[in-house]
């Protein structure tokens, strides 16, 4: 959904002063915050499609809380963490590739959410902005929930290096007793919940490039891993701020908008 109104020509200061406008740009913060961060450990262990249907998965917790006529932050984070940590199980304890896991736990999970909308008699309006995002809904409770992640996010800081190791060298990583296992069922938890999180911003289909390009972006200006973390997080931020003003100045959609910037930005880094 777009941003824009139908109104006069508005200055800036104008524009920040809308109530709509101040908890839209609040959220593409959080959000962006928390995505960008959580994206270069998607990308440095290679499980883009991994991000890709978790956002795809998430879908059946969100069209449950429909069904149910509850908050989707209450049904759809609990299920699409629990989906998470079923990956990392089968991942750590079957021979399946990855990708193979993707294409059962997540396409399970989709069809799970066709059936429970197929299932609630009345057309849903929610269940199209949740798709593809609506920024224009954002209420004080969805950035009460940004705020609470992202201060839980914080939290793990200390955890950065271990994620970082495990990231780099799994096998070693296990040898000297690092518990990889415990940091990568934490891990999951957290990219579940800020997939959910974001959902309301960035939509379930567009969310996932905002889980890759970020971090894609961060890589080829990076030496570091550390260095690859702050930038992901400025071009994630940068990206989201300038697509958030350029939907409201162009009527586009803004979740749209923003992935563009970004597709920009990955092609300026490239």
């Amino acid at each position: 959904m777009s941003i824009i109104m139908i109104m006069e020509p508005v200055t800036m200061l104008e524009i920040l002063s809308y109530p709509f406008m101040q908890r839209a740009i609040w959220a593409t913060l959080l959000v962006g915050t928390l995505a960008s961060f959580f994206s270069v450990f998607i990308v440095q262990r290679k499980m883009s499609f991994v991000g890709n249907g978790l956002a795809h998965a998430s879908f059946g917790g969100v069209a449950l809380a429909l069904l149910l006529g509850l908050s989707p932050f209450w049904i759809a984070t609990p299920f699409t963490i629990a989906v998470a940590l079923l990956f990392v199980w089968f991942s750590r304890n079957s021979k399946l590739e990855s990708d193979s896991l993707i294409g059962v736990l997540f396409s399970v999970a989709m069809a799970l959410g066709i059936i429970f909308l197929s299932w609630r008699k009345t057309y849903s309006q929610d269940a199209m902005s949740l798709l593809f995002g609506s920024i224009l809904t954002v209420s004080e409770e969805d950035l009460i929930w940004a705020v609470g992640l992202l201060t839980f996010s914080l939290l793990t800081l200390p955890l950065w290096s271990r994620w970082a190791f495990s990231t780099f060298d799994r096998e070693l990583a296990s040898i000297e007793k690092k518990n990889s296992s415990f940091h990568d069922y934490l891990l999951a938890v957290f990219i579940a919940s800020t997939i959910v999180v974001a959902i309301k911003v960035f939509g379930i289909i567009l969310l996932s490039a905002f889980l890759v390009i970020p971090a894609a972006s961060a890589r080829l200006i990076s030496r570091t891993f550390f260095g690859m973390t702050l930038k992901s997080i400025f071009l994630g931020l940068f990206s989201s701020l300038v697509g958030i003003f350029l939907s409201y100045f162009c009527d586009l959609p803004t979740g749209a908008a923003i992935i563009l910037v970004m597709g920009v930005v990955f092609a300026l880094c490239f």
